[in-house]
């Protein structure tokens, strides 16, 4: 579900913003995929939860490594760009062109660095819901 932060565009945030909607699909449907997934105490013998509960944590790690590596890097993009404007902007400060460039990139790199506390809430709550479903079922390996 998670697509590969290299193939993700930077230049338009509005086409950036959709693709890590569509990244983030396994985070907005974790409710229904543990409720349809995990069994309650009277069905445990027919689904192996362990498993499952193994498998949808991957998943979630995988994808926020995914978005997290997106947004990172169109964040580096966006902040390399807004350098070069401001260097091109104190050798001809009155260049409106340069001035506007400048402004727009700020705005851009401001909406990309919202995206990242956007996506720690995401992670949050995902994290949180997959504990309460899960913890009996699978402990996780510790974080390094």
């Amino acid at each position: 579900m998670a697509a590969p932060s290299e193939g993700v565009s930077c230049e338009d945030f509005a086409e950036f913003q959709e693709v890590l909607r569509v990244m983030r699909q396994i985070d907005d449907r974790i409710v229904h995929e543990l409720n349809t997934t995990i069994p309650t105490a009277s069905f445990t013998r027919k689904v192996n939860a362990a498993e499952t509960c193994k498998h949808l944590y991957d998943s979630l790690l995988e994808s926020h490594a995914s978005r997290d590596g997106a947004i990172k890097k169109c964040i580096a993009e966006s902040s390399a760009v807004v350098n070069l404007l401001r260097e091109e902007r104190q050798k001809d400060s009155d260049d409106m062109t340069v001035l506007k460039q400048l402004r727009k990139e700020q705005t851009k790199l401001k909406l990309l660095q919202t995206e990242l506390n956007v996506e720690e809430v995401i992670n949050d709550r995902s994290w949180k819901i997959f504990n309460e479903r899960c913890r009996i079922h699978y402990k996780p390996p510790p974080k390094k």
